[in-house]
């Protein structure tokens, strides 16, 4: 059931899968192996702010092993957030260094006034344009993870802490109107009468943008359900654990029959998602495409690489022939667009700290780090005017991106390439086992 056109958008999901397979899938696959993008600094620490926590989870899967420093690139780890920048990567200038804050040394070859400028500028890099909390990279509580070692998958992470955290995503943040009573969470049991398909007619009801945050949302939490369902642990022989599909699982969340109807929504909208974070990559291919970004990691000859095959990336989705139009979002009269968007952006925010409340180490890292690269996209969405504007030469005053964000964007929109890909394989084995 998971094929025709999209609703609010031009695109059907065949072209979708196409693209992703052939185009994509493999790239993207590829770049997230390298250590530019295979490093996160992420604190796995903050308290809950919003309900009293039930303690960590003490299942071994949930654990995430943070890197021992000797093993971080050297240029990752020398401290600034904007160290992707070539200006910020002569670390002759220590001195400099420490004065700024660690927020990056600077070429000597700048002036003292641009010098000055750029520090200010990464201090106080614009929060207004941040649809997520970031997490304080200096926080002594921060630590580098290596995704390739602690991959998403099933952890045995459910029940009421994962309920919670869900319920107040979807309850709270989804601008659900008051008349509709029925949970939002696909996990809420089964309401008689107003399940399935039929439910969703207060959807129609809602403006496009939110409508579009509740896609996006119900889209995320369709694409981690597909990873959970892709790589649950399946038996454990010897000590050893073996991770591969569920289909059991797989049914129980999106099969049309056992959720009335409501599984191949969700699944539309992972498309949805895709898209949208594919047009946000399209948009900001310029930010990259200018020769004083650089991916610095200390390894000259393997940031070049990687700057080669992001570009690459970039190109394939600028070839893509059906992008989301977000033009048509806040496009009303001038003072409620901006209403709006500051409720979009408030709303994103909160679901952002939610993911500080989630029990389970593992899922909290991804869940964070997701959370992160879509909110990014949101940012560069609603940038458009800013990145046009973007000095070739120096760094930019409107539109930034820290390289916490770059990492979270392209990881992130890895795991959605990773879900259409995973959910072709459930398909196979679905006619397989017919």
């Amino acid at each position: 059931q998971v094929t025709g056109v999209l609703d609010d958008c031009l695109c059907d999901i065949d072209s979708i899968d196409n693209f992703n397979t052939f185009k994509i899938f493999p790239k993207i696959k590829k770049l997230q192996e390298r250590d530019y993008f295979r490093y996160y600094k992420v604190n796995l620490k903050r308290p809950c702010p919003f309900w009293a926590e039930d303690g960590h989870c003490s299942i071994k899967d949930c654990h995430v092993e943070p890197c021992p420093e000797s093993k971080i690139p050297v240029g990752i780890k020398a401290g600034s957030s904007n160290k992707y920048l070539k200006v910020a990567n002569n670390t002759k200038e220590l001195e400099d260094c420490e004065q700024a804050n660690k927020l990056g040394a600077i070429n000597s070859t700048l002036s003292n006034q641009s010098k000055e400028a750029f520090i200010d500028w990464a201090r106080y890099d614009d929060s207004q344009d941040h649809f997520c909390e970031l997490d304080d990279e200096r926080s002594p509580a921060a630590q580098y993870v290596d995704l390739l070692l602690n991959p998403e998958r099933y952890t045995g992470y459910k029940g009421p802490s994962a309920w919670r955290v869900w319920n107040s995503i979807y309850e709270e943040n989804c601008f659900k109107p008051r008349s509709v009573y029925r949970p939002l969470n696909p996990l809420a049991p089964s309401r008689g009468e107003d399940d399935g398909e039929s439910f969703y007619t207060w959807l129609e009801g809602l403006c496009l943008e939110k409508r579009v945050f509740y896609k996006l949302i119900s889209g995320l939490h369709a694409s981690i359900n597909l990873h959970l369902c892709a790589n649950y642990l399946l038996e454990e022989t010897w000590g050893k654990p073996s991770w591969g599909p569920n289909m059991k699982e797989f049914k129980r969340r999106f099969d049309p029959v056992e959720t009335k109807g409501e599984g191949p929504r969700r699944l539309k909208n992972l498309y949805f998602l895709y898209l949208i974070e594919l047009r946000a990559l399209s948009k900001v291919a310029p930010y990259f495409e200018r020769s004083i970004v650089d991916l610095y990691t200390g390894n000259v000859e393997e940031d070049a690489d990687t700057k080669t095959l992001l570009l690459n990336i970039f190109q394939d989705t600028k070839s893509f022939p059906m992008h989301f139009d977000e033009k048509s979002m806040f496009a009303g009269d001038k003072k409620g667009a901006k209403s709006l968007k500051e409720e979009f952006r408030l709303h994103f925010k909160n679901i952002s700290r939610i993911m500080d409340c989630v029990g389970c180490d593992k899922c909290r890292l991804w869940g964070k780090l997701q959370t992160q690269g879509l909110g990014t996209a949101l940012k560069i969405l609603f940038s458009e005017k800013e990145i046009q504007k973007l000095p070739e030469n120096s760094p930019s005053k409107g539109f930034q991106l820290t390289r916490q964000e770059i990492v979270a964007l392209l990881n992130a929109f890895g795991r959605l390439s990773t879900s259409i890909r995973e959910l072709q394989n459930f398909k196979v084995l679905l006619q397989h086992s017919r």
